[in-house]
């Protein structure tokens, strides 16, 4: 039980090498995981091909162990055997910091710390770095790591995540409150969260979390902080404010397109490549959040090569243990002569149906020196109202488009970059159809362009292929009848007719979103003055995807992406408190005074296949 500055005890397990039982004297470098997860519980990223069920956290130290390490693993403040209150991120920064600050007083401990972990233990990581603990030499960033929380984890666009509150259901059963009291849990348990859904915004004694009272504030005070003030400049939930004072340590960021952290990543990747000497890896797979050895994503699937074991590394556990050994211990590996940047370039396959019924889309492993790609070309396909997207922009006069947007029928979410949605929600490709797996769909069978309120752009069939690789942003000029709305765009690889897909299949790729009352600011939120034309840009994650000669190019505008996010309620309420709802009239521009556009990153062929298959 480690001591914090305000003495509360953190429970951690230290495990160091031995010779027959002897724990040996010799310091040694250290790498330690936080975990909210529980230290003893088992991980269920770490899971190499082949193996039935995940490792043990004991199993998983015991590698580094014997490649003499000390492996510590830590239950965050609040969860499992550590005292404290759980505020969720915000203790991680001081607790990270003083628990450094107690391994490198320690005799086994040679002064050197590395980090690791996935998602939340990934946030740990970045919360301590940004307060430059003592012994901190090298991290693995897996999946998270807050660039800014209220750019993209917590809220994106200005919009809130509705994963936070999936989240905090479902492991509001494993705080203090609920393991020493067995009627909590029932409690919890007999909650049906999917009809609690349809019962938002929640409030204070108002949700399914009010049985454990700290759980349900600290969700509901992310929910109500709506504009970008000092809440969200906090250690633990902003490493953008830390860039310029981050330790200049070795850093590997690992992330993938089906992520809910692909921002965080790239958004660490260009802060901490600032300093040009800092060691960074970035690898980018096609996978959904921490399944680095899934062939597939959702209802795609990307051939035998797009796990990360076998094609970018012989193990994920032998990719650690190299970087570890490389800046720990000073062994000479050759992890820093290691391509720099390596994506997974999805598309390219068959578009058949696989015998386990998945599309057959494809792809393969690329290397680069930087991101963007170096020979990117920002190309810019701009709507018109004949629902084209094409590279001319439309005439002067052309008409602009219109929908009603009703809060109470939102537009539902069907796969995307998404994580810790169940049971409500999940994340992944997906064709653009409404089906009954997926929360809200009230036509199943029906495909998402045929609602009114989504306006669909094509281009016509693509006539070559067309490497889509980086940032995205659409630019659109709107106006609505209400006092705030929101926006969202979708880029969408579309596959023409076959025997397998009758009707084609639309592939999600990646989406974002923008709450109106932010167009101008995230600081300084200002309602609308109705029928106003304004100029809004979203920005949905990064992707990399090989757009085949047929296919087609799809953008949907549409004003909800319900529940990956909240709804607005178009009234200008206060957010996270508003009850009543108002339908908008939402208008999209497309003439040439207006010109509504996405701008896509375009990589040309010919450098994408010179490009090196890491395999």
């Amino acid at each position: 039980m480690i001591r914090m500055r305000d003495g509360v005890c953190l429970a951690t397990d230290v495990y160091r090498p031995a010779v027959d039982g002897r724990p040996v004297l010799t310091p040694l470098p250290v790498i330690m995981e936080r975990t909210p997860y529980g230290k003893t519980e088992r991980s269920r990223s770490e899971i190499e091909p082949g193996m039935k069920q995940p490792m043990t956290r004991a199993e998983v130290a015991m590698h580094f162990v014997r490649a003499g390490f000390v492996v510590i693993y830590q239950d965050c403040r609040g969860r499992y055997n550590s005292e404290g209150t759980f505020t969720k991120y915000l203790s991680e920064g001081p607790d990270g910091y003083d628990t450094c600050s107690w391994i490198v007083e320690q005799p086994w401990c040679d002064g050197k710390i590395g980090t690791m972990g996935l998602s939340y233990a990934a946030h740990t990581q970045a919360a301590l770095a940004c307060l430059n603990p003592p012994g901190l030499a090298c991290m693995v960033l897996d999946s998270g790591g807050f660039s800014s929380a209220y750019r993209t984890g917590i809220r994106q666009g200005g919009a809130f995540e509705l994963k936070q509150l999936t989240w905090a259901y479902n492991h509001a059963k494993e705080s203090p409150e609920a393991q020493n009291d067995s009627l909590i849990v029932d409690a919890l348990e007999a909650e049906d969260l999917k009809s609690w859904f349809s019962a938002l915004p929640w409030s204070e004694g108002r949700s399914p979390v009010r049985w454990v009272p700290e759980y349900e504030s600290y969700v509901l005070e992310q929910w109500r902080q709506g504009s970008f003030g000092d809440f969200w400049k906090k250690v633990g939930i902003y490493a953008e404010g830390s860039y310029d004072t981050f330790p200049l340590v070795p850093v590997a960021l690992l992330s993938s397109w089906y992520d809910a952290y692909v921002r965080t990543t790239f958004d660490n990747y260009e802060g901490l490549s600032r300093n040009s000497e800092r060691p960074i890896s970035l690898i980018m797979g096609p996978w959904l959040h921490g399944n680095r050895n899934t062939t597939f994503s959702g209802d795609a699937y990307f051939g035998e090569n797009a796990t990360i074991a076998g094609n970018v590394t012989p193990s994920w556990l032998e990719f650690r243990r190299r970087w570890f050994e490389r800046w720990l211990k000073g062994i000479e590996n050759s992890v820093d002569r290691d391509p720099p940047v390596r994506l997974f370039l999805m598309g390219g396959g068959t578009g058949s149906k696989t015998d386990a019924g998945k599309l057959d889309h494809g792809g393969r492993w690329i290397e680069a020196t930087r991101w963007p790609l170096p020979e990117t070309e920002f190309r810019s396909f701009y709507i018109h109202s004949n629902s084209q997207l094409r590279e001319t922009p439309a005439d002067a006069g052309a008409a602009s488009l219109s929908y009603d947007f009703d809060p109470s029928d939102p537009v539902p979410t069907i796969g995307g970059a998404l994580t810790s949605g169940q049971p409500v929600f999940e994340g992944g490709a997906f064709d653009q159809r409404e089906a009954a797996q997926f929360f809200g769909c009230r036509h199943p069978g029906l495909p998402l362009s045929a609602r009114r309120d989504i306006l669909s752009f094509e281009t016509l069939p693509l006539e070559q292929d067309l490497a889509v690789v980086g940032p995205i942003s659409v630019e659109l000029w709107v106006s609505s009848d209400a006092l705030d709305t929101d926006f969202t765009a979708k880029l969408i690889d579309v596959y023409p007719l076959s025997k397998d897909y009758p009707t084609g299949y639309a592939m999600n790729l990646t989406d974002g979103i923008l709450r109106c009352r932010y167009r101008k600011s995230w600081e300084h939120p200002e309602l609308l003055t109705p029928g106003e034309i304004f100029q809004i840009t979203i920005e949905p994650f990064a992707t990399a995807n090989l757009f085949k000669k047929g296919h087609r190019i799809r953008l949907d505008i549409s004003s909800s992406n319900f529940p990956k996010f909240d709804v607005n309620p178009n009234t200008g309420d206060p957010e996270g408190r508003g009850r009543t709802r108002k339908i908008a009239r939402n208008t999209v521009y497309c003439e040439a005074a207006h010109a509504s556009r996405i701008i896509l990153p375009c990589v040309p062929t010919k450098h994408i296949m010179s490009l090196t298959d890491p395999a």
